[in-house]
């Protein structure tokens, strides 16, 4: 897959992947490379885009240390990263356990951490992963298929009203109540097993003529639940934070709300230093900023990309640089 587009209104670029396009492409690269012969890691490997990138920017001196749970996406990066040779390795874990890879990969702080969150256009075309609601397949959605609770367990074995609260909080779905509803109701006459029962189920509880599709939310929200998804940005970041080197930056690029939310409230966090109540008059917690906001406002995908690349719509980067 090939995409073409300008970057600052000045220059045409090419970026060529068979795996899937990296949204914010030369933004990202621009935001959180500092220092060409730094140490960087790519938190979300994917089919190696970001990874790549930075590859091409660093110098021979410099280290990429690359980490995805996907096996998939593991071996075909590995096709196309290997010329890259001792600059480039890469890990099967999730990044949640940052600080362990780095550990094995002998990196005590690092220059630059890249997190690119959510699912690649890869795992939601494949229809055995049970990502999309456009294919009927077995419940599923594992990032990491070694897992054991899956949108199978999910759907047939979750409380209603837990159900509820995950597609409430996970999807913001108005009809959550109605939906989960409907499902405890078809799981009693036989278990739910495919994507397509599901989204069938779902319709059932939404206005005929909906602008968007019914299933797009419960399906966030299911797959949310399963991977886990907002506890382990919440810890990735804290513990990418502390794995930086003085000067060094952590960009983050979320795709909806709910990860966007976290990530500013985070990195506001560790840009604030007194956390003392304001009717104490004076400062006695002695906290200090620990880092600074790289931009004030989320970095966006220009009309250029957006032409061309759809799933950069609701794309936002966020960067931080420790102090």
């Amino acid at each position: 897959m090939a995409s073409l587009f300008f970057v600052g209104g000045t220059k045409m670029h090419e970026i060529e992947s068979e795996y899937h396009i990296p949204v914010l492409y030369y933004e990202t690269l621009e935001n959180l490379i500092t220092d060409k012969d730094g140490i960087y890691v790519d938190c979300t490997l994917g089919g190696g885009g970001h990874s790549e990138g930075i590859l091409k920017e660093i110098s021979d001196k410099g280290r990429l240390i690359s980490i995805d749970q996907d096996d998939q996406a593991i071996e075909f990066a590995k096709k196309r990263l290997e010329k890259y040779g001792k600059k480039w390795s890469v890990y099967k874990s999730n990044f949640e356990n940052i600080e362990t890879v780095l550990y094995m990969a002998g990196a005590n702080e690092v220059t630059g951490i890249l997190m690119d969150i959510g699912v690649s256009s890869t795992q939601l075309d494949d229809p055995e992963r049970g990502f999309s609601y456009r294919y009927d397949t077995k419940l599923d959605m594992r990032m990491n298929r070694e897992e054991v609770l899956s949108a199978y367990e999910v759907v047939n074995e979750y409380e209603e009203g837990e159900l509820v609260r995950i597609f409430f909080e996970y999807g913001e779905d108005r009809f959550a109540r109605k939906v989960a509803r409907l499902i405890c109701q078809r799981r009693e006459e036989k278990p739910i097993e495919t994507t397509g029962e599901l989204v069938e189920i779902i319709r059932k509880a939404y206005p005929p003529r909906s602008e968007k599709h019914p299933a797009k939310k419960v399906f966030q929200a299911i797959r949310i639940e399963v991977n886990r998804e907002l506890d382990v940005l919440k810890n990735a970041i804290t513990k990418s934070f502390n794995s930086l080197e003085k000067g060094g930056r952590l960009a983050i690029i979320t795709f909806h709300s709910l990860e966007d939310r976290i990530v500013k409230n985070m990195f506001r966090d560790l840009c604030t230093g007194c956390k003392c109540p304001k009717e104490i008059p004076i400062c006695v917690c002695n906290e200090k900023p620990k880092g600074k906001l790289v931009n004030r406002k989320p970095i966006t995908s220009g009309q250029d990309e957006l032409k061309f690349n759809n799933r950069a719509h609701s794309a936002k980067l966020r960067v931080i640089e420790k102090l």
